[in-house]
């Protein structure tokens, strides 16, 4: 296929024919890369002539495979393509697949010089992964939003850290707080920063403990609602998912019946693996929050849908997750914000509004449906596998045939 694909393109321009400068030697293992990851015989074409035209750009400039950087590839972009909107992309790929195979270094890919408050946040990256046990998607939150505080009140990493004020922690918290919607925002913000002023007090980067400057924030646990689809509604999204017969709609009606029927977050259905799915015994082993792992029953709906969606729908590719981009490359879903957006189309080709517009709501939806169908919040938080038995009180709220029972008679009212 691959041999097919390179002398249909040789034989289709003249710029093909003869390969110069630095890149030739790799062109045919970065073909097969191209190849495999499967994109359309135009797009490999595109690739894989930028690859040659680059080559012999660095050969006229006289600069070495080994002395290729990112400011490199950028002004060859400028001086060849300026108005190329792919060509960057190409630029990123290409660098990152000498990166992986050693042929470049790491600090090649980088635009600019990392700051020292940069680094700090990969230390505190690796701190929150090795010593605190944190899941990927939370590093991910909890250093974005230490960034944002470095860049605020300690641009120069370290050596602001050491003369670091309570009152310049408490007016970065007040600043922010006005940026959040929600209290819930807030609060997390608060919890990060305790977390990375504590990470920088451990390893001396702080003299004393700044944890107590951070203000508390006002926000109850079952002080909200849960914004849960009606169960009609639910079904509605589903019954449309049925007509898309893509491969993408395949895929997307998987997803929904394991967030609609398994009550799954969005995050454990990105990172579900082939291996995950135990066909024999009808249960998908889930690494929830806290990388517990634990198995949960395969209803007949979903396995069926999983089966067709892996059978008809996904394409071959070495990626061990199950869901896939729907364009190549064919790699996983790169953050479960990709689920919500899957989400928010299903709501929208059903004509389903919504006040929320998440994947999680379908995880209320559920617990909302089993409640009136009396379940137990026992039996609920087993499903939804809660650790905390007070985060499955929460759904007493909507329990309203429960909560009539309990409720005090209007004033003025005849019992």
């Amino acid at each position: 296929m691959l041999i097919c694909l390179l002398m249909g393109s040789w034989q289709r321009t003249r710029s093909l024919r003869s390969v110069e400068g630095p890149l030739s030697p790799i062109l045919r293992s970065y073909a097969a890369f191209v190849n495999n990851e499967g994109y359309s015989y135009e797009s490999f074409l595109t690739k894989t002539r930028f690859v040659i035209k680059f080559s012999r750009w660095l050969r006229r400039k006289q600069i070495r495979l080994r002395d290729l950087t990112r400011e490199v590839g950028d002004d060859f972009l400028r001086s060849y393509s300026p108005h190329r909107s792919g060509d960057p992309t190409t630029l990123r790929q290409l660098l990152a697949w000498l990166r992986d195979k050693k042929m470049i270094s790491d600090r090649a890919l980088q635009t600019h010089e990392r700051s020292d408050a940069d680094m700090l946040v990969q230390e505190y990256a690796a701190y929150l992964l090795r010593e605190r046990g944190l899941a990927s998607t939370s590093i991910d939150v909890y250093t974005s939003l230490a960034h944002r505080f470095l860049q605020r009140a300690c641009a120069n990493g370290r050596s602001d850290l050491r003369t670091l004020a309570a009152q310049a922690i408490r007016n970065f918290v007040i600043q922010e707080a006005r940026r959040h919607r929600t209290s819930k925002g807030v609060s997390l913000l608060a919890t990060v920063l305790r977390s990375f002023l504590r990470f920088a007090h451990v390893r001396g980067y702080i003299d004393r403990p700044l944890v107590a400057a951070v203000p508390a924030v006002a926000h109850w646990s079952m002080g909200s609602i849960p914004k849960a689809l009606p169960q009609t509604d639910v079904e509605r999204v589903l019954a449309y998912s049925k007509r898309r017969r893509s491969p993408g709609g395949l895929r997307d009606r998987a997803i929904l019946l394991l967030l609609a029927r398994l009550g799954l977050r969005a995050r454990d259905v990105m990172l579900l693996e082939l291996e995950d799915i135990d066909w024999d015994n009808a249960c998908i082993h889930v690494c929830g929050k806290g990388r517990r792992e634990r198995p949960v029953p395969l209803p007949h709906e979903v396995g069926q849908a999983l089966a067709v969606y892996l059978q008809k729908g996904r394409p071959s590719s070495s990626c061990r997750r199950v869901f896939l981009r729907a364009r190549a490359p064919w790699r996983g879903l790169a953050t479960s914000y990709a689920i919500s957006i899957i989400v928010c189309r299903a709501l929208k080709r059903a004509q389903v509004i919504s006040q929320a517009h998440g994947a999680h709501q379908f995880r209320h939806a559920l617990a909302s449906s089993m409640l009136r169908r009396g379940a137990t919040l026992t039996e609920i938080g087993q499903i939804l596998r809660h650790r905390d038995p007070n985060t499955t009180r929460l759904y007493a709220k909507v329990d309203l045939t429960a909560l009539r029972t309990v409720a005090l008679p209007w004033p003025g009212t005849p019992r």
